[in-house]
């Protein structure tokens, strides 16, 4: 709470926040694209098995005519996407109206390579290594690899960020998803491609984590539910700038360096970003903190402020914090009290159980129908105003019944879809539609709610344990998919069920709407939980 006094005198929410987020949120907002990448970097076009007479020779016979002989049909009355006759079938060009009984004829797979629609999609991952038919799950892989990117970069940024400082991370993690991402753009292998995706996911989880701790780190305590709605709110635009992008850019590898190269003038802009006075102070490196809030102030035009601030009042202000900082702490402080460790593992929970279906959703645009375009600028917008509903109610009502209402709704939403026909597009997008809103509005409430349970030594490392676990469900989101070959609502099940769970644990926190924020351990040791 002391660091709360400078921040006032220096200016809480002035010209110099605003200025840090408008540069700071576009970051966030682009990065979130990569994320939601392969949605149309590995779309799967439409393809069936290549086949000598249909696709390489001339004749009298039309391709209509040619393709009926060529490739069965499947159980749709659609032509097979992954076998084909073993020779033409001749005797089907008698067939008029009517379909035989072909089940009996030989068939083999696509031994000599597939065919692909390319109205939607010039060119894709899926068409480029041809991962369709038995290779299938691996655009799941694909999907999967970036998550688990982002999962160690959580672990090891996390850590460089508590050790070297946000800005200094930031900028390095900058660096380097320029570099991994414009390479990607030119990989020749699939393997070469996976790598250079895994190597983004690293640094994209400390592009968004370290913007995320340096805003929130320089904004006041009131202002703080706010600016963690426009932070979140960036991602959502961010899918929506990801859906005019892939309309413009059809071919993958355009796609994937148009959204890669900006980030080469965004670490060279990062070195006017202001490094967090309050990590400064508390790494005991108070000239350098006291700097940058003289910085700070006279950037807010606080001319009173930059002329009182001096050494010895910050220390007086700050003299809990920087005794508390001669103790190191480490992750495992937030499982040694019975109500930390009980807000820890709950709140790691819900997290996860609410990612699941957040990613689930995100990355599977195509079992929706077929304007996926539409669909991500649709999903980002919804998104955008679920979260500031979100922010609504959070101030009305409260942490916890805002958690709980969206997660159920999210659940609810999800499990409905799974028995609506897929012929029923309408019907099936606007449930779809419901689920994303709700589950965005579910997760800016729980970023609250998790920056206010956390006490002040500790909340880095809890954002960082925060985001490990996040990476966990991101990663679970796509490998569920593979599921589908077992029973095709079976991933989908898997995603409404973990919302509704989750809604039901939050309860078992305690409510924190209009209460100070905790400094220490003993803060929470000493917290009377409150009820609903």
């Amino acid at each position: 709470m002391a660091f709360e006094e400078l921040l006032n005198e220096v200016g809480g929410l002035g010209k110099f926040q605003i200025l840090q987020m408008v540069l700071a949120l576009p970051l966030v907002g682009i990065a979130a694209c990569h994320i939601l990448l392969e949605n149309f970097t590995a779309a799967i076009p439409g393809h069936r098995c290549w086949v000598y007479i249909l696709d390489n020779a001339t004749g009298i016979l039309s391709p209509d005519l040619l393709l009926r002989i060529s490739i069965p049909l499947d159980s749709n009355l659609q032509p097979e996407k992954c076998r084909r006759f073993l020779h033409p079938q001749w005797q089907l060009l008698h067939v008029n109206g009517t379909f035989p009984n072909v089940t009996d004829l030989d068939t083999e797979p696509c031994v000599d390579g597939w065919v692909y629609d390319h109205s939607l999609f010039s060119s894709t991952v899926v068409t480029e290594w041809d991962l369709v038919c038995d290779h299938q799950s691996q655009k799941s892989v694909v999907q999967f690899v970036f998550m688990a990117g982002m999962q160690l970069g959580a672990f090891i940024y996390g850590h460089l960020s508590d050790r070297f400082g946000r800005k200094l991370i930031l900028r390095c993690s900058l660096l380097q998803f320029a570099i991994s991402g414009t390479c990607t753009a030119f990989a020749p292998t699939f393997l070469i491609y996976c790598l250079l995706r895994f190597w983004s996911g690293c640094s994209a989880v400390a592009i968004i984590t370290n913007n995320w701790m340096l805003i929130a780190e320089w904004t006041r305590s009131q202002s703080k539910a706010m600016v963690i709605m426009l932070i979140t709110c960036a991602v959502s635009i961010g899918q929506m700038m990801l859906g005019g992008l892939a309309f413009v850019f059809r071919e993958w590898r355009t796609l994937q360096l148009v959204v890669s190269v900006p980030f080469f003038v965004f670490s060279f802009s990062s070195r006017w970003l202001v490094e967090s006075a309050r990590w400064l102070i508390i790494t005991n490196k108070i000239d350098e903190g006291l700097r940058e809030l003289k910085k700070v102030a006279r950037r807010n035009e606080m001319k009173n402020a930059e002329e009182t601030l001096n050494m010895e009042g910050l220390r007086a202000t700050m003299q809990q914090e920087l005794e508390g900082a001669q103790t190191k702490t480490t992750v495992f402080d937030l499982f040694r009290t019975p109500n930390l460790r009980k807000r820890t593992c709950l709140l790691l929970f819900v997290r996860f159980a609410v990612t699941v279906p957040l990613y689930g959703i995100s990355m599977n645009l195509q079992h929706f129908g077929s304007n996926i375009f539409l669909f991500q600028v649709i999903f980002g917008a919804l998104t955008t105003l679920a979260r500031c509903l979100a922010l609504v109610i959070l101030n009305y009502k409260g942490r916890r019944p805002t958690q709980m209402l969206f997660l159920f709704l999210v659940g609810l939403s999800i499990l409905a879809n799974t028995f609506v026909p897929q012929e029923m597009q309408t019907l099936r997008v606007t449930l779809a539609s419901v689920g994303i809103s709700c589950v965005a509005a579910a997760v800016t409430s729980y970023c609250v709610h998790c920056d206010e349970l956390m006490p002040t030594l500790l909340r880095a490392k809890a954002f960082g344990l925060d985001a490990m676990v996040s990476r966990y469900g991101s990663a679970l989101a796509p490998l569920l998919m593979t599921l589908v070959v077992y029973l095709p609502t079976l991933p989908w099940i898997f995603y409404g069920v973990f919302p509704i769970i989750a809604g039901l644990v939050v309860p078992f926190q305690p409510e924190t709407r209009n209460m100070p924020l905790s400094d220490t351990i003993q803060d929470i040791c000493d917290m009377k939980i409150t009820h609903i």
